[in-house]
């Protein structure tokens, strides 16, 4: 059976792959059963399975897999431009690390801010961590702000999509490496789904409904 993997795992997938069947060659059992080790947690990292997305046209997704941290209002974000509501959700290094869109929509905003590398678990890694930040226009003029954050471990954010993009809810849109953590900001009137300590999969779980 095919194990899903995104693309771009490939590139530290091969390497390791060669490295440890050269280990074997060589009968260097330590090492090989190391690097054994470490490339079947690169492949497990880099999965990418396919998600069953609901047909509720009111529905928002998750935009990634792992576990609702925060869930508070937000006053005037600058790149989303205006009050909204906020859930953080936090990637752990053993979860799916790519990112879905979480409503269907236009890209009008990717804002790339670099920045530290706080543990994405911190309640300021949303405002001081390197992030990557898309904004989706949706039907009659509402709108869904996604940040991709960096983490402690996670030190490459990843992004296909380009401002004037139409994306699909629940259609992969980027990645980020090693562990990490995912702010989606919602209209204020949005009927959430989810609360803090529940864990959710990208694509899959609904975490609010709009009202529009």
């Amino acid at each position: 059976m095919r194990i899903p993997i995104v693309s771009d795992g490939y590139r530290f997938i091969i390497p390791l792959l060669i490295i440890s069947g050269i280990s074997f060659y060589f009968c260097l059992t330590a090492l090989s059963i190391i690097l054994s080790i470490l490339t079947i947690f690169v492949i497990s990292f880099f999965r990418d399975p396919e998600r069953e997305i609901t047909g509720d046209e009111r529905a928002v997704v998750s935009p990634a897999d792992g576990k609702v941290v925060k869930i508070q209002d937000v006053k005037n974000d600058a790149v989303y431009g205006g009050d909204a509501v906020c859930i953080s959700i936090f990637l752990s290094i053993f979860n799916v690390h790519v990112n879905r869109s979480p409503y269907e929509g236009v890209v009008k905003k990717v804002v790339y801010n670099p920045g530290k590398f706080l543990a994405a678990f911190d309640d300021k890694a949303s405002l001081l961590n390197e992030q990557n930040s898309v904004l989706i226009e949706l039907k009659k003029g509402a709108k869904i702000l996604v940040k991709q954050i960096a983490g402690l471990i996670a030190r490459r954010i990843v992004c296909w999509v380009k401002e004037g993009d139409r994306v699909e809810r629940g259609v992969r849109y980027g990645l980020i490496r090693f562990g990490s953590r995912v702010d989606i900001l919602l209209p204020s009137d949005t009927e959430l789904a989810v609360k803090v300590g529940d864990r959710i999969k990208g694509g899959k779980d609904i975490i609010g409904r709009l009202k529009v």
